[in-house]
């Protein structure tokens, strides 16, 4: 099934070849949970801060549910400024 990763800020080296900008369509198994496909992209969990699905807030409890066909991940670092 296809779905569209995004990767922000110090996160974005690790999107795989073909990513435009910060965002590729990949082909993922149906199933595939959000921590599976973090895990196969090798994003460092401990780099994994805001996690949206479809543009809703992903608890990190909740990121074992299976994504869907035409699901977008998009997943934030932490963030330091001021």
């Amino acid at each position: 099934m296809q779905v569209t990763f995004k990767l922000f800020a110090t996160l974005m080296p690790y999107l795989p070849a073909g990513a435009e900008k910060n965002a590729v369509e990949i082909e993922v198994k149906p199933e595939t949970t959000i921590n599976q496909l973090i895990d196969q992209y090798r994003v460092p969990r401990a780099q994994v801060h805001l996690v949206l699905l479809n543009g809703l807030f992903v608890t990190e409890s909740d990121r074992e549910q299976p994504m869907q066909e035409g699901d977008t991940l998009a997943i934030w670092p932490p963030v330091a400024g001021g």
